[in-house]
């Protein structure tokens, strides 16, 4: 598979871009020949114990970096440092840069339109269906749908059954803080355990369902209540990966003031900090209610472009290119419903809305 390269859409330019995909051989060598040969020896490697390492290897072990060769890095990588709340040469560590605050007030604009839905995540993105009768329709590529959300959790499985989803993939260089797409109560959130297996498309095609495999945190958000976005419930699903050593939960209202955890009750407003990956490769995924909602046309047909070479095109033999987008900004919204069709949610577990997922 590393003989074939990954290539993803510019949103901004719609041009077709070449991915640098870091560390690629050593993925490629896990995921084929360790996997294959040496069960034991793979799972220690996605374990948790073994993400923390390298994790601390590739960004704690140098514990004080020259603010030149930060620079050095940063440029290479193509990152705009001119967006840091914090001055790189007041940086002295690449955990500082991976968990760099933005001034996304400034640099990442966002509509203002109650039904619009956006980005969580500077990200490449994926969209996908659930229902065997959506255009859309890629179940079980990515991931398992019952694991995904929690065996445990059979409210959530029958709501989101035959939703819509997009996964957003987040590579080393990217801004880690997760923002909060849609503007809602908090239904439920809870953690589930797992490994830590890469986000490397080449580990995504050669695994089976490996987004469902990891350690994940689910948020459940209801935006038909007060100040909602009127989508329905919406999931969010943080998933740790190779390298990710936490998912810390800091919700803020303003800026990145005063952080709090995400908990029932909690009102959250669109496009404000949620969480934070420490740090390396990540995903997060959104479900959304069946007919709720529809994703932005640019993304839609970006997806089965035929001028690049994706390797989830090559693994799954169906076109599936990635769009890369930045956190805010318009993924899609609200759909146009009768109004014999619609049944506000109100607040599962906190004002006594939909019993069990229905209305």
């Amino acid at each position: 598979m590393t003989s074939y390269d990954h290539q993803y859409i510019d949103r901004r330019t719609q041009n077709v871009q070449t991915e640098t995909l870091l560390a690629d051989d050593m993925i490629s060598w896990m995921y084929d020949r360790v996997r294959e040969r040496s069960g034991p020896l793979f799972k220690a490697l996605t374990s948790s114990r073994c993400s923390r390492l390298l994790a601390w290897l590739q960004y704690d072990v140098s514990r004080q970096v020259q603010p030149a060769r930060l620079g050095q890095a940063v440029r290479s990588l193509k990152i705009n440092s001119d967006e840091f709340v914090k001055d790189i040469n007041r940086m002295h560590t690449f955990r500082e840069v991976f968990e760099r605050q933005i001034r996304y007030w400034d640099c990442r604009p966002m509509r203002q339109e109650e039904d619009r839905i956006v980005s969580p995540s500077d990200a490449r993105m994926l969209i996908g269906s659930f229902s065997k009768t959506s255009g859309l329709c890629l179940k079980e590529k990515f991931f398992d749908f019952d694991e995904l959300l929690g065996r445990e959790h059979p409210q959530w499985r029958s709501i989101f059954r035959g939703g819509d989803f997009a996964v957003f993939r987040l590579t080393p260089d990217k801004y880690h803080y997760n923002h909060t797409p849609v503007s809602g109560y908090v239904a439920d959130a809870y953690d589930l355990s797992g490994q830590y297996h890469s986000c490397n498309p080449s580990a995504t095609v050669q695994m089976v369902n490996p987004l469902s495999k990891n350690r994940r945190s689910v948020t459940v958000l209801d935006t038909d209540g007060l100040d909602g976005t009127g989508v329905g419930y919406v999931a969010m699903i943080e998933i740790a990966a190779l390298m990710i050593g936490d998912i810390v939960q800091c919700y803020s209202d303003v800026r990145y003031d005063a952080p709090k955890p995400v908990k029932i009750g909690l009102h959250v407003k669109k496009g404000q900090p949620k969480s934070l990956f420490r740090p390396g490769s990540s995903t997060t995924v959104l479900i959304f209610e069946k007919n709720r909602i529809q994703f932005s046309p640019d993304i839609r047909q970006n997806l089965h472009r035929q001028d690049a070479s994706s390797r989830y095109s090559l693994g799954f033999d169906i076109p599936l290119v990635e769009t890369d987008v930045q956190v805010r900004s318009e993924i899609g919204y609200r759909a146009i419903r009768n109004h014999d069709e619609f049944c506000p949610s109100g607040m599962l577990g906190v004002t006594g809305g939909r019993p069990s997922g229905f209305c």
